[in-house]
């Protein structure tokens, strides 16, 4: 057997397992066994639900998919599965329906509600059912505005308050009461260093109501996930609330792709793109008349309680590496789990999750630069996005003339203007690269969904010297360099030098 006949075998041999394990342990997911989502309500089953599936998405086959169905509880407090995966093991019901199929998230017709909290994350993953949600009674903006329709709103204006009968969830026989004590609160969904922390002031906020009190205009059947978003123009912070909501559903044992109600009065902007295609629909709480009422609610914790977010300020000593290598090698230092959450991104667009570039000749390889550009992010911002890298057009103009002039195998060079680029674009740029460069900045989060080989050289000015890109490439797996500059002012020969010698080691 020769080398090229060799490999291609691995490679098939991979994709097989991968394929295997996907289905093995989606069969439970498949079929709702997975224990975590209601299955009955009333103490008789419910309705099938075939209609209302039709119009969810289905959830993609992921190369680095790794069962999110295993005992949570089972998990090693602060392993790698704890930060990036299923570590949500200690569950608390707060509100259980009175029959005794409570661990079915069923019952006698009335409410439940429990959470899955998070002892590594100090954070928790909160559902319920039978929940009445007023929008009237959410003092925020509407949401969902172009944003040039509410250019120099407040921040304040768009954050939830949340006043008596928001939210309310049905309680058979029972005075009104707040669903969680204040102590309760602080044990499992903690402020920490949020200084509004809403998803908190939400679920403080539910009131149980008896029967009689509990009416609804209108019921959602299937089941919904609630987001509160802050940063939400920002690409590292939209990624991590991409990440909570995307670990929400899957510790959920969603069987499908769920709906989103963003609880924010939020303008519209590009990264709402994302949204749609990673999940089966997003609706604004503003835009629900009368109540509405949920058959099956999940709460997404605060993209600040990502690991992601987390890992700026305390050490998550992890590393990236295949799903089929854990699953056959487990260890609580490594994680596949980002990978897992890059292939979805690039799924959820139908860029190829499983060719990992390998149709590509080895002789060409795109570098992509991505660049800051000037543009409106939100209502309270100028245009002007502040320069990292002084002489950013001079290091891109240096290695475009080196790109053309090498010698060895074939060097594409792109422009990664972003701003100028949908969604879907810059993600095939990403998968499509075989080095990225950029200066640090938000556009290079985007090497969450880059592929296994794809090199990351970032240009970090004496002014940002920030872990962010280092460790998505570390919990990654990705080959990662840097250059740190004591200014703002990269010697272009110094970047084509470098480069030179990424390249050289990838055999160009």
């Amino acid at each position: 057997m020769n080398m090229t006949t060799s490999r291609t075998f691995l490679i098939l041999l991979f994709l097989v397992n991968s394929l295997s394990i996907y289905f093995l342990l989606h069969a439970q997911h498949r079929d709702g066994s997975s224990g975590r989502s209601p299955s009955t309500e009333g103490g008789r089953s419910r309705p099938p639900q075939t209609h209302r599936r039709r119009h969810l998405k289905p959830w993609p086959i992921l190369p680095s998919y790794l069962p999110w169905s295993q005992e949570a509880a089972a998990v090693p407090l602060r392993s790698c599965e704890a930060y990036f995966g299923n570590g949500f093991g200690r569950r608390v019901d707060f509100l259980s329906s009175s029959s005794a199929a409570v661990g079915a998230g069923g019952g006698g017709g009335g409410g439940w509600f429990r959470c899955f909290y998070s002892e590594t994350l100090r954070s928790s993953i909160c559902e319920g059912g039978r929940l009445r949600m007023v929008a009237g009674r959410i003092t925020m903006s509407r949401g969902g505005e172009k944003l040039e329709d509410v250019i120099g709103r407040r921040e304040e204006e768009e954050l939830p308050v949340f006043n008596d009968g928001a939210f309310e969830i049905e309680g058979s026989g029972i005075s009104r009461r707040r669903m969680v004590t204040s102590d309760d609160l602080d044990r499992y969904i903690p402020a920490g260093d949020v200084s509004r922390h809403t998803v908190r002031e939400l679920i403080g906020s539910i009131q149980v109501v008896g029967a009689a009190e509990f009416q609804c205009d209108q019921w959602v059947e299937e089941s919904t996930l609630l987001v509160t978003r802050f940063e939400y123009a920002n690409l590292f912070h939209t990624v991590t609330d991409w990440y909570s909501a995307y670990v929400s559903s899957r510790v959920t044992g969603l069987p499908y792709r769920p709906r989103l109600v963003f609880v924010d009065g939020h303008c519209s902007t590009q990264l709402e793109d994302t949204w749609r295609a990673l999940f089966s629909g997003f609706i604004y709480a503003k835009n629900f008349s009368g109540s509405v009422c949920f058959r099956h609610a999940i709460f997404s914790p605060l993209g600040y309680e990502t690991a992601l977010f987390k890992g700026l300020s305390e050490e998550i000593n992890c590393s990236g590496a295949s799903a089929l290598h854990l699953w056959r090698n487990p260890d609580d230092r490594k994680a596949a789990r980002l990978s897992e959450f890059g292939e979805m991104i690039r799924a959820a667009f139908g860029s190829p999750v499983h060719k990992q570039r390998l149709e590509k000749p080895v002789s060409v390889h795109n570098v992509l630069f991505v660049r800051r550009e000037d543009y409106l992010a939100h209502p309270r911002h100028g245009g002007k996005v502040q320069s990292r890298l002084s002489n950013e057009q001079e290091v891109f103009d240096s290695l475009q003339s080196w790109t053309d002039n090498h010698l060895g195998c074939k060097i594409n060079l792109v422009n990664g203007l972003f701003a100028h680029m949908s969604m879907k674009e810059q993600v095939r740029a990403i998968q499509e690269a075989s080095v990225i460069i950029g200066a640090h900045g938000a556009g290079l989060t985007h090497i969450v969904s880059a592929t296994p080989k794809t090199v990351i050289l970032e240009i970090i000015t004496r002014e940002y010297r920030r872990p962010h890109f280092a460790l998505i490439a570390q919990w990654k797996g990705l080959e990662y360099h840097a250059i740190d500059l004591s200014g703002s002012y990269a010697t272009p020969s110094v970047v084509v030098d470098r480069l030179s010698s990424i390249m050289k080691s990838l055999g160009c």
